[in-house]
């Protein structure tokens, strides 16, 4: 893939940087903020070399797949003015105003996203570390009472603990508020000092501060720097700007933390701790349900962007219990299930570029990562999504049956099944990988026995029967046929770009041949390329030289896009004018895939729209 010119067509096509009011990325999409989504041309961005697929949900996501990182970093250098951040931090790459005014769950989903997305490679990487270093403990590699393990422990564990922090930090990039300020008002609930004094127990102008330990926790920093973010905003307006630069966070710090203290605090703990409940019942009353029923959705989640509405229970069952029961087990039984289908696909199909997608897809899924082969295998073929569901269904009712545990916020793959190591449970990772097998193995069976839809089939037949036909193409003009070999301009007349016909014309009209599809109008208006239904490929050229003209004497009836009938007006040009000014107007009409199809000429002088000019047939492969 060509980085630059992939992200260059990207921000061309989403409308240009003064579109964009926030960028960042997750691990196979860019997730633009438009100040106006109805710029975005989704036909054009996924016809762009490298991008899977276009989703507009609140956001307009762009699926790149697992070249993401490289693409995003590339439209950053091409957004004049913007920080190019750490792209593992998915941190806002350009500041705007809206201005159109989005649904509320839109604007929800997007916060979600833009707070809890960039948490996830610290909250991965110390989770991991953690995991494995009980793998090295069973093992007996290292001794977990000796000093190196349990260093090496509180690094994995510092993430977690300072989670607040971090929260803190995406939440103000996302309101684009003092980042620093922001961590100065969460810090305040975690200083040693103040968790001492909580438990002794304290009161603020005469009210009760709740005892609570906020390391760990979420929704107390978001609600936190929420405030702080009006606060900030307010006083900004009002304060004189020689004293603002003190003036501003001293008062915003002023009301935010005391306010947090005895109010944002206590409700954003109780919050978090209601998810986990709630979640944390669902799983006793119906566990194994919940889990199936979450990992057969999960293909339908991931394609529009909603399970990022998972992530805070994810990440506050993380930080208050040390483990997650329901999304991230589901999401092993769907991650795998689609690479299952992926490689069966791979097998069964004789179409080499599916077979090389459904390859690459199907490995991408095996470490987790199953965008590509969402949009690129799965939602392609019903059948194939129905062998998804079924296997995600199966393993994620295995998983909740067995009651699978993980212990890491990162996607669940082969790679990662240190994720679900337990000393407690040491049956726990020999579940995940019997969850495993099984998620594979039967989407792998249904997709291999289901094979193609009926649909497909018969499209796939009609296309061969398409291209095995003869195709008549009626004349473009009326005029005067001419040997193509007489033409003055040796790339046709070498016929260096494909067989066809020259006609000095009597009229300046051009008409399409045959249906077909506009592909091209060149910029100066002189040559049209058109596409018809079976491949072939046509470019129509009006006059020799005739570039030089700078589209003077021509008008284009049709566009770029535009489906059109044989003997629909394609160009009007005034045949005078381009004679007076010294051009030779032959007109020209080409096959230029030539090595795919047999052209044959007919053999007449003067010609009118209703002859047929050429027959094409396809040559066998």
């Amino acid at each position: 893939m060509d980085y630059k010119q992939t992200a260059a067509e990207v921000l061309k096509h989403v409308g240009g940087k003064e579109n964009i009011s926030h960028l960042e990325h997750c691990s196979t999409r860019l997730r633009f903020s438009l100040i106006d989504n109805s710029k975005a041309d989704v036909k054009r961005l996924e016809s762009i070399p490298g991008v899977i697929a276009v989703k507009m949900t609140g956001q307009c996501q762009v699926v790149i797949g697992n070249e993401v990182v490289e693409v995003y970093d590339a439209v950053n250098q091409l957004l004049e003015g913007a920080p190019n951040p750490n792209s593992e931090s998915a941190a806002a790459a350009f500041e705007a105003k809206p201005k159109e005014k989005k649904k509320l769950g839109s604007v929800i989903l997007d916060f979600i996203v833009g707070v809890f997305q960039p948490l996830i490679p610290a909250i991965a990487g110390a989770g991991m570390l953690k995991s494995l270093l009980l793998l090295l403990g069973l093992m007996n590699v290292l001794n977990p009472d000796g000093h190196t393990y349990k260093i090496l422990f509180q690094i994995g564990d510092a993430a977690l603990y300072f989670l607040p922090l971090l929260v803190a930090v995406t939440t103000a990039n996302k309101l684009k508020v003092s980042t620093l300020v922001a961590l100065a008002a969460v810090g305040a609930l975690l200083l040693p000092n103040m968790a001492a004094m909580l438990g002794e127990g304290v009161q603020l102008f005469g009210f009760q501060v709740k005892n609570i330990a906020y390391a760990y926790q979420v929704f107390p920093a978001i609600l936190t720097v929420l405030l702080y973010a009006q606060m900030e905003k307010w006083f900004t307006r009002i304060s004189p700007k020689v004293i603002r630069i003190f003036f501003v966070p001293m008062m915003s710090l002023l009301i935010t933390v005391p306010v947090s203290l005895l109010i944002l605090g206590p409700l954003g703990y109780t919050l978090g701790e209601g998810f986990s409940s709630i979640i944390l019942t669902l799983f006793d009353k119906v566990g194994w349900i919940a889990v199936a029923l979450l990992a057969a959705v999960l293909p339908l989640m991931v394609s529009i962007g909603m399970h990022k509405a998972l992530i805070p229970y994810a990440l506050t069952a993380m930080g208050s219990t040390g483990k997650e029961l329901l999304y991230l087990p589901a999401s092993l039984a769907h991650n795998i299930a689609e690479s299952g289908a992926c490689f069966a696909v791979a097998v069964r199909t004789k179409d080499k570029a599916l077979r090389a997608t459904a390859i690459s897809a199907g490995i991408s899924a095996l470490f987790g990562i199953t965008e590509p082969a969402l949009y690129g295998v799965t939602l392609q073929n019903k059948k194939v999504l129905g062998s998804v569901i079924v296997g995600s269904l199966v393993g994620g009712a295995f998983i909740g049956i067995v009651g699978l545990q993980a212990y890491v916020l990162v996607g669940p793959g082969i790679a990662s099944l240190s994720m679900f190591i337990s000393e407690d449970l040491p049956r726990n990772i020999i579940n995940a990988i019997i969850a495993l097998v099984i998620s594979f193995a039967v989407a792998f069976v249904s997709a291999f026995m289901l094979g193609k839809d009926n649909k497909a089939k018969e499209e796939e037949q009609q296309l061969a029967n398409q291209l095995t036909a003869v195709k008549e193409f009626k004349s473009p003009v009326v005029g005067e046929m001419v040997p193509l070999s007489e033409v003055k301009d040796e790339v046709f007349s070498t016929k260096a770009m494909g067989e066809g016909i020259a006609v000095i014309p009597a009229k300046g009209e051009l008409y399409a041949p045959v249906d077909g599809k506009i592909e091209v109008v060149y910029s100066r208006n002189h040559a049209i390329a058109m596409s018809t239904a079976n491949g072939i490929e046509l470019l129509f050229h009006v006059g020799i030289d005739t570039v030089q003209l700078r589209g003077k004497y021509f008008e284009p009836q049709v566009k770029a896009g535009d489906e059109v009938k044989a003997g629909d007006l394609l160009l009007k040009f005034d045949l005078e004018k381009i004679i007076e000014e010294g051009f030779d107007p032959v007109t020209i009409a080409i096959v230029t895939n030539k090595g795919k199809y047999a052209v044959e000429v007919a053999d007449i002088k003067q010609v009118n729209r209703q002859d047929t000019l050429m027959v094409v047939t396809a040559l066998e492969n």
